[in-house]
């Protein structure tokens, strides 16, 4: 009995010690979030930083014409607390999983209403709720990936995905 109860114990400390030794690292590429209110509704990114750390990133790390989550790890989250307008086109309130189609001289930005998703590996076009066209800007060097708002309004503000020597605007509408 003593020894099938020490070796109960023994048994016990192999499992649970090893899921306890298990240091935790940071992220590789750390997550963001920005929150803004634009009239009376509240915008939600959340999102994942990767760096650029020395790599080519547009149509390299990032392949131009094919899908990517707009960030790194978990696909890049948008949540509008009313109904939005993206570049002239309705979006209803909710939350979104946000993809972006890049290339050299337009990128098409894409709100699917699957709002949890890892990466791009499931997306799947029939779930997209809005699709827009954007023009990239030149921008300074970012090391970080960053969503930022600027040339903030009453009733309307630009979203800027920010990263490497780019600047993709878009911009939102509400009511009030």
């Amino acid at each position: 009995m003593l020894l099938r109860m020490s070796l109960t114990i023994l048994l016990s400390l192999l499992v649970i010690l090893p899921a306890g030794a298990q240091e935790k690292k940071p992220r590789i590429s750390p997550k963001a979030g920005v929150t803004q209110i634009v009239g009376l509704t509240t915008v939600e990114i959340s999102y994942s930083r990767p760096g650029v750390k020395g790599r080519k990133i547009w149509d390299g790390l990032v392949p131009y014409s094919k899908v990517w989550r707009a960030g790194a790890d978990e696909a890049t989250k948008f949540t509008f607390s009313t109904d939005v307008t993206i570049e002239g086109k309705k979006l209803a309130a909710g939350s979104y999983s946000f993809f972006a189609i890049p290339d050299q001289k337009e990128w098409i930005l894409v709100f699917n209403k699957v709002a949890d998703q890892w990466g791009a590996f499931e997306y799947n076009e029939a779930e997209d709720a809005v699709r827009v066209k954007v023009k990239p800007l030149k921008s300074d060097m970012t090391e970080w990936l960053a969503y930022e708002f600027t040339d903030m309004k009453t009733n309307s503000a630009l979203i800027n995905l920010i990263w490497e020597k780019l600047r993709i605007p878009f911009k939102i509408e509400v009511k009030i």
